[in-house]
């Protein structure tokens, strides 16, 4: 029996899914404090393992983007969640650093799935002009899955076993798929037309590469965040878990209302770029200040600061994600947009071993202040000049004709630039 499909219906299926998923890529994160203190594994080998969901998600973006093109939004769900609880049962099973990792890997590979097909989904049943709403509430869902499974995992863990924590997020994915099953529809197609011919939008100008280079530099702040806090409250201020992760699952909760406010902003103005550029300063302000209270052993100043620097290093994805579609048209959108979740996920994929060996020569605080160098050299390449929006645009007026009617005020802002 089926539910009558509703666009919000479709919405709840997706931050469903997408959030399932999320917990299954987030979970060895939250299992560094087992894997550390209890199976002896280096900060760096433990990063790694934590690194492992997503480098299978670097892997395979393209190919379930690819697939779900071609089979529908429902099919790549279903089969994607099925394929991910399979993972998970596999690295419940596995022994040892090496076959884990490896388990770990196809879990994150097979938990792509969601990140191309939910977000279709939204765009094919919300109206335009309802549409960024949505996807500000579908962004979400990595901030609340991250703050989930910093809340029960570890819980779970805390007996010496990886087994119930990676069962959690196998559970959750099974839930997903029921529930999945029972209300998803893929939206009507749209009719094929010949398209105008497009400019390729990485010619003539460096905007999207700059874009692309900015987003990966933020992840930096934004991983180095979430792998490690709870293993700094633990280590360095002997928190309990349980508290240690109430901090963690605050810094998200608030780093998803953040990313709407944020997203909202910038219709406001009519700009994503001013708003990133203003993240990218705040977040550097935000890790040297949680480095100077760490290395001070201010507790509480040190967990204020780290719940702001966490909640500004996850509000650019949304302005990143929007920009890069709006610049590159509608007939580039989906090929730069591909671009930018490889990028910002393999740079998750590194940014935990890394960072882990970083802290395990100088310390979590000036770690977290070097850190700060990935923003700092972020805001200053964000593109700053207006005539940037459409400088690498395939003919400028027709890009932001095939998107512009996503988006009001952006809309409004071009007319105003084309008749200058």
């Amino acid at each position: 029996m089926r539910i009558t499909p509703h666009p919000w219906v479709m919405l709840v299926a997706a931050v469903v899914a997408q959030a399932a998923t999320t917990v299954v890529a987030a979970t060895p994160a939250f299992l560094i404090p087992l894997l550390h203190t209890v199976q002896g594994l280096s900060l760096a080998e433990a990063g790694l393992m934590a690194a492992a969901p997503n480098l299978g998600l670097v892997l395979t973006l393209v190919a379930w983007g690819a697939a779900t093109d071609r089979w529908g939004e429902r099919r790549i769900v279903l089969s994607g969640l099925a394929a991910t609880t399979v993972a998970v049962l596999l690295a419940m099973l596995a022994q040892g650093f090496v076959a884990q990792g490896l388990a770990l890997v196809l879990a994150g590979a097979m938990s792509a799935c969601t990140n191309a097909a939910s977000g279709r989904l939204i765009v094919g049943w919300f109206p335009p002009e309802r549409r960024g709403l949505a996807m500000g509430i579908r962004q979400t869902c990595q901030p609340l899955g991250i703050a989930l499974a910093s809340l029960v995992v570890p819980a779970l863990a805390a007996g010496g076993s990886a087994a119930p924590a990676f069962a959690f997020g196998g559970a959750l994915c099974l839930v997903g798929l029921a529930f999945c099953a029972l209300v998803v529809v893929d939206p009507a197609r749209e009719p094929r037309h010949a398209a105008a011919p497009t400019r390729n939008p990485y010619r003539g100008s460096s905007v999207l590469q700059r874009i692309h280079a900015v987003s990966v530099l933020l992840v930096v702040p934004q991983f180095t965040l979430s792998t490690f806090g709870l293993i700094w409250f633990i280590v360095a201020f002997e928190w309990t878990p349980f508290v240690a992760g109430i901090v963690v699952a605050a810094a998200q909760v608030l780093g998803a209302v953040g990313r709407i406010v944020v997203g909202g902003l910038s219709d406001r103005i009519g700009s994503r770029l001013v708003p990133l550029r203003a993240v990218a300063i705040a977040v550097v302000v935000g890790m040297l200040a949680t480095a100077a209270f760490g290395a001070l052993d201010w507790a509480i100043p040190a967990a204020a600061c780290y719940i702001l620097a966490s909640c500004l290093s996850v509000a650019d994805n949304g302005l990143a994600f929007t920009a890069v579609a709006e610049i590159a048209g509608s007939g580039w959108a989906g090929r730069a947009l591909g671009v930018q979740n490889t990028g910002q996920f393999l740079g998750a994929a590194l940014v935990p071993p890394a960072i882990g060996a970083v802290i395990g020569l100088v310390g979590y605080p000036l770690a977290f202040a070097l850190v700060a160098i990935a923003p700092a050299a972020a805001a200053i390449l964000v593109p700053g000049r207006a005539s940037d929006l459409t400088a690498g645009a395939p003919t400028g007026q027709g890009a932001m004709a095939g998107l512009g009617a996503r988006s009001q005020a952006w809309s409004v802002v071009h007319r105003r630039r084309t008749h200058r």
